[in-house]
């Protein structure tokens, strides 16, 4: 797949293209009581990923919406996650995480059944490339980034234990394998 060549800014610089698709979940004003009054800012989350098995979130506050969320972008481009789907569509075991409040569990489902999640959750297997899953939110907590997290965290410990079966089979393999020596 060829990328589309890059088309330079208002400001003469060429402007970067990505190669992730993003969601914005939140975004939030927040203020700042200073000694002359308060001071407004906006926060971001954003969700990026390529639906192919990498994914991405990002926090980030600035002083408008735009700056916020090109700041969560980046962030979130920093702490890529890349995880192994089964046949490409769906994760290959239960998983359950927990982030603050925020409880997440994801179960596999057969092909054909859909995504079934919540608004963080549901965005964050979206662009991961998921399409088969069922994500129960068990926490009390209805807050997107700590959801998103949990989610994450899961999809990490998902991802963690997957290579630890791969190495051990490998130590097996090479285990099982008969020796030669030779003199």
């Amino acid at each position: 797949m060829e990328r589309p060549p890059r088309r330079p800014s208002r400001f003469g610089k060429p402007r970067r293209v990505s190669e992730y698709q993003e969601k914005v979940l939140e975004v939030r004003r927040v203020t700042r009581v200073m000694a002359g009054g308060k001071r407004f800012s906006f926060r971001a989350s954003v969700v990026i990923g390529n639906r192919a098995g990498k994914v991405g979130f990002g926090v980030a506050k600035g002083l408008d919406v735009t700056a916020a969320v090109e700041k969560a972008k980046r962030q979130a481009e920093k702490q890529m996650l890349v995880v192994p789907l089964l046949e490409g569509r769906t994760v290959a075991f239960d998983v359950e995480a927990k982030d603050g409040a925020a409880r997440v569990r994801i179960k596999p489902v057969p092909a054909g059944h859909g995504l079934i999640a919540g608004s963080a959750a549901r965005a964050v297997l979206d662009l991961l490339g998921v399409k088969d899953a069922s994500v129960k939110i068990m926490g009390t907590t209805k807050n997107k980034i700590a959801n998103a997290r949990a989610t994450l965290k899961a999809l990490q410990i998902l991802k963690n234990t997957i290579e630890r079966r791969e190495a051990a089979k490998k130590a097996a393999a090479a285990a099982a394998e008969p020796k030669t020596y030779t003199a």
